[in-house]
């Protein structure tokens, strides 16, 4: 699998997904606020990575200035990168709960970096636990559409919805993943169906507007998504164009999938009403790697996620287990 965070003890290295796929390259962090600029601009993205991203950013706070104050600008410098992925928030809580008063510690950046490679760890391991669990709520051979990107570039490895498609695959039960290509960023063509491919997965690229014609025509059998954050009710956030996708399943009658780990879901938000939706800069919609597609004073629009409502999600799975409309997250694993 691709290895897109990886940590060095002095520093960290993440795949820059900015240049994927023509190019593969690393960006080198030595700093929160250079692991804060890289969650913002999208070196790295996906709600999970993001949570581990920012847990070694906090490691390398602390390496530079240990005191207190130094810590909690850090925590709110990497807090304001990006609003939406509830895992940011929660990798912040984890560290600051698992790193406590930090003036009675001896070293505290080595706590931290403990803290951080178990987070790390973790989500792995939760990647394959919903593998398991998202392949079993799904019988036979199946041909799958998925939005955005939810697989080893997107987490700690495995991933969530891909982790599906990767346990339907390793139980010889996968025809085909039809990979949307994500407008306006283009994760799905240009990280889904890379990440694919070097995977030996078998994969079609499709636009956007495709799901109606593919579900139409019986080419697929099952959606199946990540998630930025889950509200109390089950209604889920994930990249813009899911809530089209959910629609379009639901009126023909395909399971519509979220995966997601627990840390995605956010008791405190009791409504995907009450989701922030990160607005992102309108360049990404008027221009394709760097070049203008419309007029220059085009007006436009990118916010970067839309809401599903929970109504019409079959099942959200996580690493325990699956859930099921009307959505009860009570004995979910609590939050850190």
């Amino acid at each position: 699998m691709v290895e897109a965070i990886i940590w060095k003890n002095t520093h960290l290295e993440l795949l820059d997904q900015r240049v994927l796929p023509f190019e593969s390259r690393y960006e080198t962090l030595h700093t929160a606020v250079e692991t804060a600029n890289a969650i913002r601009s999208m070196v790295v993205r996906g709600a999970p990575a993001i949570g581990v991203t920012a847990a070694y950013g906090l490691v390398l706070a602390l390496r530079q200035d240990p005191s207190p104050a130094a810590f909690a600008e850090a925590c709110d410098v990497l807090a304001e990168s990006r609003p939406t992925a509830v895992n940011l928030f929660d990798a912040i809580e984890y560290m600051k709960t698992g790193l406590g008063d930090l003036e009675a510690l001896a070293n505290p950046a080595e706590k931290a970096e403990s803290l951080a490679i178990a987070y790390h760890q973790d989500d792995l391991q939760k990647n394959h636990a919903i593998g398991k669990h998202g392949a079993s709520v799904l019988d036979g051979q199946r041909n799958v559409l998925t939005h955005c990107n939810t697989g080893s570039l997107a987490t700690s490895g495995w991933g969530t919805a891909l982790g599906i498609i990767r346990q339907l695959h390793r139980e010889n039960r996968l025809n085909m993943i039809y990979a949307d290509e994500t407008r306006p960023f283009l994760q799905g063509a240009r990280l889904t169906v890379w990440e694919c491919r070097q995977d030996g997965l078998p994969v079609k690229l499709v636009t956007d507007g495709m799901g109606g014609y593919l579900m139409n025509e019986d080419m697929v059998d099952c959606v199946i998504v990540g998630a930025d954050r889950i509200a109390a009710n089950g209604d889920a956030a994930n990249k813009i164009g899911t809530s089209m996708l959910a629609m379009a399943a639901k009126f023909h009658d395909i399971p519509f999938i979220v995966a997601a780990p627990t840390t995605t879901i956010d008791r405190r938000t009791p409504s995907g009403k009450d989701i922030p939706i990160e607005q992102r800069p309108t360049t990404e919609v008027s221009h394709v790697r760097g070049q203008a597609i419309v007029e220059e004073d085009t007006a436009c629009m990118n916010p970067a996620f839309d809401v599903t409502p929970a109504s019409l999600i079959s099942a959200i799975i996580t690493e325990e287990g699956v859930f099921r409309y009307p959505y009860d997250f009570s004995k979910a694993a609590k939050q850190a």
